[in-house]
């Protein structure tokens, strides 16, 4: 979804002002602020929604007059940037005892700091005539880089997880259902994010559609088939700027290391990645790292290819460092937004580069990742499962990098060419070599 926002007016329906669901699938960017799936707002005493707080908690509130007069805080915490997480809100007010209910992939969350709910009948602007935004506190503030799909809107209907997921027989993974069967009331929508031309699309058949504001990315990262992106946790934050679904980073340059390790580990098989040098001052690095040389943070004084079982291409000369020495390789890419690939092969323990397509000439030869010739070897190293990473080269410079590990997007700017892999998964710039992968779960479980 990117930085964008979505608004609709929902007016006021009889049978949807006591009972009514929302469904969603988000996947996190953003920790340690208030993000929020939906809201609604009339001013600041007549509000209420659904969001991640700053504490990563789960938040679901409603204000009227003034007065909260409803407030669930879950004590758990949801910290996971490489997952997808199905969260739910079903509401019924129109019973003695409301219960409102929050569920997190098909299980019904229990354990609340803070647990007051509605009173029987209790008025409030949701579903009464008031405008509901998706990833925004009130259509200009809290609009932060998440991504959503395949969200619900029920109105009059307080519905189950059943309804719109199920667990995956073979992996045991909890799963959308991508056509569920759904009655969606006067007020309720379906919004699956399919057409990009008009991302606020109402799937329903009510025509429920969503006025959008700011740029909307489209995604084929999704819950049935999960990319890779970098890993914002195990980072500082205050050492980088992470947006674009943490596809894009820009460390701060200060007097420390940032190292953003991708959010899948690769053991075997042959992967392939296009990363985008902007902006800094071209002194990136990107390699990989064994996951046994990962620390709480990944916050280091040292550099990457000096950490041990680590390696990285510099971008500042294209030389690779590993084991604290420098190999001549290629030569520097420049700043002026070169295209870095990467393919990687874990079977054989090799890394190829090329800059804008042409592969880097070693070994006596020009690299070819298809027939396995002309790698620059990282065997030495030890550790049986490694991640690809990016960063600083030194403490006093550093390299921006807009990353595509198969979602077609540098940034917010769509590949010009559509090359995807054998497999038919990832939109590339350059052709994917023979025998290599895009790096996500359907890949991941043939080959890695």
């Amino acid at each position: 979804m990117a930085t964008a926002k979505l608004s609709r007016n929902l007016p006021a329906n009889q049978n949807s002002l006591h009972k009514w669901t929302y469904s969603g699938w988000v996947k996190r960017c953003d920790l340690g602020a208030e993000i929020y799936m939906f809201n609604f707002y009339d001013d600041a005493n007549n509000r209420g929604g659904f969001r991640f707080n700053t504490d990563d908690t789960l938040l679901y509130y409603d204000r009227v007059g003034g007065s909260t007069v409803c407030n669930k805080v879950t004590n758990r915490v949801f910290r996971d940037t490489s997952a997808w997480y199905h969260v739910m809100v079903a509401v019924d007010k129109s019973v003695s005892s409301p219960d409102t209910k929050i569920y997190v992939n098909g299980v019904e969350e229990t354990s609340f700091s803070t647990d007051n709910d509605y009173s029987q009948n209790q008025s409030t602007k949701i579903n009464d005539n008031d405008t509901l935004y998706i990833n925004s506190y009130d259509g200009s503030s809290d609009i932060k880089s998440q991504i959503q799909t395949h969200v619900h809107w029920v109105s009059g209907y307080t519905l189950t997880p059943a309804t719109f997921g199920e667990t995956d027989s073979t992996s045991g993974i909890w799963k959308p259902k991508t056509a569920p069967s759904v009655t969606y009331g006067t007020n309720g929508f379906f919004l699956k994010f399919e057409n990009s031309a008009a991302m606020g699309t109402d799937s329903s058949g009510n025509g429920n559609n969503f006025t959008v504001a700011g740029s909307i990315t489209q995604n084929i990262d999704t819950p049935t088939n999960n990319y890779a992106n970098w890993n914002v946790i195990m980072n500082n934050a205050e050492d980088g700027n992470w947006s674009n679904g943490n596809l894009t980073i820009a460390p701060n340059g200060d007097d420390t290391y940032l190292y953003a390790p991708t959010t899948i580990g690769i053991s075997s098989g042959k992967w392939y990645s296009e990363h985008m040098i902007t902006g800094g001052n071209g002194y990136g690095m990107l390699g990989a790292i064994s996951e046994d040389n990962i620390v709480d943070g990944f916050r280091q004084q040292t550099g990457l290819g000096t950490l041990s079982n680590s390696f990285g291409f510099r971008c500042r000369d294209g030389a690779i460092r590993m084991g604290g020495s420098n190999t001549t390789y290629g030569s520097a890419p420049g700043t002026s937004s070169p295209i870095l690939g990467m393919a990687l092969d874990m079977d054989n323990k090799k890394v190829w580069y090329h800059i804008n397509g042409t592969y880097v000439t070693y070994g006596g030869g020009v690299g070819n990742p298809g027939s396995g010739t002309y790698g620059f070897s990282f065997s030495s190293l030890s550790g049986e499962t490694f991640l690809i990473t990016c960063g600083d080269d030194t403490t006093s410079g550093y390299g921006n990098f807009k990353s595509n590990f198969g979602s077609g997007f540098f940034g917010t700017a769509a590949v010009s060419s559509a090359n995807a892999d054998a497999n038919g998964h990832g939109l590339f710039e350059y052709a994917v070599p023979s025998g290599f992968y895009t790096l996500n779960t359907k890949n991941l479980k043939e080959f890695g």
